[in-house]
């Protein structure tokens, strides 16, 4: 992959206590992984295998003691400005607008009020929202509250996107329509973004590469590339696009085989 690095995560170990037995749960065992610039990374894995474990350590949200991982050349020792999270729930604020929800990152890092006006426009008009700018989050369905988290970490222009399966508790018609609006979105605005899915279909749409994790410990099984231009991932296409197909049935074959092996044992 050509293109400077973003993320860079060397030989990251992680082990916490069990909420119930107090024992050491293994998460995850010597990961190295590189996220170009505006490259879209997506992982996959069994349930528990620690994708989100990665994802939190990243976000500065979970500290780490064995390996590095590192933003633009800067070690991650909490959260920052240059991480920007889209959880799976709309963390966004009831009490506020849209709009404001979405220029609540440029008021905390006191931007310019029309600066922010500016900018906070540009990002309701790309994600669709433009109409509703002063509806409140419980006017709004959950595909519009995913917008909105979108919009928010966008406007707020971090390094990376760090994105944990924002699309899951949505039904499938919105989930479809978000994954092509979100591929619009990347290529609109060439973020550099780490995407943690179950999903293998959404994985095999979105990622220029898909990482596929073991079942726990969480280990780098392999990784897929995914040559497929952006203009051509539109959902109505890809059921019969071959390198569409063949990569979901690769990764889907990989992760049944972690699967199956933790039935095993």
């Amino acid at each position: 992959m050509s293109g400077e690095a973003k993320l860079i995560i060397q030989d990251l170990c992680h082990h916490y206590p069990d909420e119930y037995t107090g024992e050491s749960v293994h998460a995850l065992e010597g990961i190295n992984l590189q996220v170009y610039e505006n490259e879209f990374v997506a992982i996959v894995g069994p349930s528990g295998c620690g994708k989100t474990t990665l994802l939190n350590i990243v976000a500065g949200l979970l500290p780490y003691r064995e390996g590095r991982a590192m933003v633009d050349g800067n070690e991650i020792h909490g959260p920052g400005p240059d991480r920007g999270v889209v959880f799976q729930e709309h963390a966004i604020l009831p009490w506020r607008s849209v709009a404001r929800n979405i220029g609540h990152g440029l008021e905390l890092q006191r931007v310019p009020k029309e600066e922010t006006r500016r900018r906070v426009q540009e990002y309701i008009d790309l994600v669709g929202l433009s109409g509703f700018e002063d509806r409140y989050p419980h006017e709004l369905s959950g595909g519009m509250k995913q917008r909105v988290a979108v919009a928010r970490t966008l406007c707020a222009d971090p390094v990376i996107m760090l994105m944990d399966e924002p699309f899951a508790a949505v039904d499938a018609q919105t989930r479809i329509t978000l994954q092509d609006e979100l591929n619009r979105i990347v290529m609109a605005t060439a973020k550099t973004i780490l995407f943690i899915t179950h999903s293998v279909e959404e994985a095999a749409f979105l990622g220029d590469r898909c990482i596929v994790f073991s079942r726990r410990p969480g280990q780098i099984k392999t990784e897929i590339k995914i040559d497929i231009p952006r203009e051509e991932r539109v959902w109505k296409d890809m059921a019969s696009n071959p390198k569409f197909t063949n990569a979901r049935d690769e990764i889907l074959r990989l992760v049944r085989q972690e699967v199956t092996s933790d039935d095993e044992h």
